[in-house]
Formats: C-alpha cells, sequence, structure tokens
C-alpha cells in the first residue's frame, strides 16, 4: 500500500473539466445513485452478491456520457458491466439511461480509475477491460498524464483473469502508437493482431457519436486488443 505522501504525488492522467451540470443530471445522482453506484470506501465488495449472479465481470474506464457502456449492458445480458468516470455530468447522463431502460447489470463508480483498481478489485477479478478514446494530452509536455503507461498495463494485468482481454481504442494516431509500444512490451500482455499491430473493430464497440465527429474531422480510429497471459 502506498503511504499518503506518494500517493499525492501521482500523475493524475484527467483534470476535472465538470462542464454544465444539468438539473437533470443533478437528480440522477439523487434518484438514481443509490440503485447504480458504489462507495470506493466501501473497499472491494463481493462482485457476485452485487449483481445477484455469477456472471463475467467487465470494466469500462472513462465512459464518458456513457453511450458504448449503455449499448454494451443491453446488447451484452450475459456479462456484468462496471463503469469508471471522473466526470459527474457524464455518470448523470448514464444514470438517467440506465434507470429510463432499467437496465439491471451496471454498476458505476464516480472515481479516479487508478484507486478503484487498486482498492476496489481484487487479482484476476475483470474478465475484460475497455478504455476507448482516453485524453491524448497531445502535448509533448504533457505525455507523462497519458493513462496507459508501462505500470499501469501491470497493473491492468493484476486484476484480469488469465485468458481476459484488454480493449482499447484512439483516433489520435501518436497515442495509438504509444499505447501500442507500452502493450506490446508488456510480458502479461499478448496482442492478438500480432506484434506492431492494430486490430479491427470488433462487434462489441459501437461507432459512437464521439467518434462519428471524429471520423469527419478526418480521424482515423485504431483499435487495440490484448489477451491476458
Amino acid at each position: 500500500m502506498e503511504s499518503p505522501e506518494v500517493h499525492a504525488r501521482r500523475i493524475r492522467s484527467f483534470v476535472l473539466r465538470q462542464g454544465r451540470f444539468t438539473p437533470a443530471q443533478q437528480r440522477a445522482f439523487h434518484e438514481h445513485w443509490p440503485r447504480y453506484g458504489l462507495a470506493l470506501d466501501a473497499g472491494a465488495p463481493d462482485w457476485h452478491a452485487v449483481f445477484g449472479r455469477v456472471a463475467p465481470l467487465v470494466l469500462e474506464i472513462g465512459f464518458g456520457n456513457g453511450e458504448q457502456l449503455l449499448w454494451s449492458a443491453r446488447h451484452e445480458p450475459e456479462r456484468d458491466f462496471l463503469g469508471v468516470e471522473v466526470h459527474r455530468p457524464g455518470v448523470g447522463r448514464l444514470l438517467n439511461a440506465l434507470a429510463k431502460h432499467n437496465v439491471h447489470n451496471v454498476r458505476l463508480y464516480n472515481h479516479d480509475a487508478v484507486e478503484v483498481l487498486e482498492r476496489a478489485l481484487a487479482p484476476a477479478t475483470l474478465a475484460e477491460v475497455r478504455i476507448f478514446f482516453p485524453d491524448p494530452w497531445p502535448k509533448k509536455r504533457q505525455h507523462k498524464r497519458r493513462l496507459i503507461q508501462p505500470a499501469f498495463a501491470a497493473l491492468l494485468a493484476s486484476r484480469v483473469a488469465p485468458g481476459g482481454r484488454l480493449h482499447l481504442a484512439t483516433d489520435w494516431a501518436d497515442y495509438a502508437e504509444h499505447m501500442l509500444a507500452v502493450l506490446d512490451a508488456a510480458p502479461e500482455w499478448r496482442n492478438l493482431a500480432g506484434r506492431g499491430r492494430y486490430a479491427s473493430r470488433p462487434p462489441t464497440r459501437i461507432e459512437t457519436h464521439f467518434e462519428q465527429r471524429g471520423v469527419r474531422l478526418g480521424h482515423e480510429v485504431r483499435d487495440l486488443l490484448y489477451e491476458r497471459i
């Protein structure tokens, strides 16, 4: 366990830019957080008890407005989903959508993903991790803030069961190359497309409105798929 001083010095991969927090999103926390939300200070949950069944657990980190996570939960009912997002407006929007569709197989953390991985997930708990369009931190001096780093790849590997998967996507070419280099060098992960190669978009990842906007701007989206060795 890190000391408080070491933890405080960790370089975070995000900056809280909350934007407009609408009354509907605020009400969502009041009305729906008790059903879907989890408190990190409660420690590592018994996931079978949380969801009321035994099923593969999939973690999506940085789900934004929740469009992909909602689709995944509704189209992969045999799996349970855990979403992590620091920005409250996006969490509020997803809470409303989950309640509207009466989704049962999703729980959420409004917290830093690294701390969730460290404190709420036991080793080999996850069947898959999905990280779609993380902040690219494009300026060279910002690259240290990128989420995908060797230490983070090792942390993810410790929480994913052997044979489990890691799926990433980005529309930022330089970040895609960075991800590829980091993960191809990680001994715990095997590139399912072959070393140095990107994967085709699997059917489990939809083309969200965010992605469609990037494509219209000429951004090429790259997917990366890895298996936990």
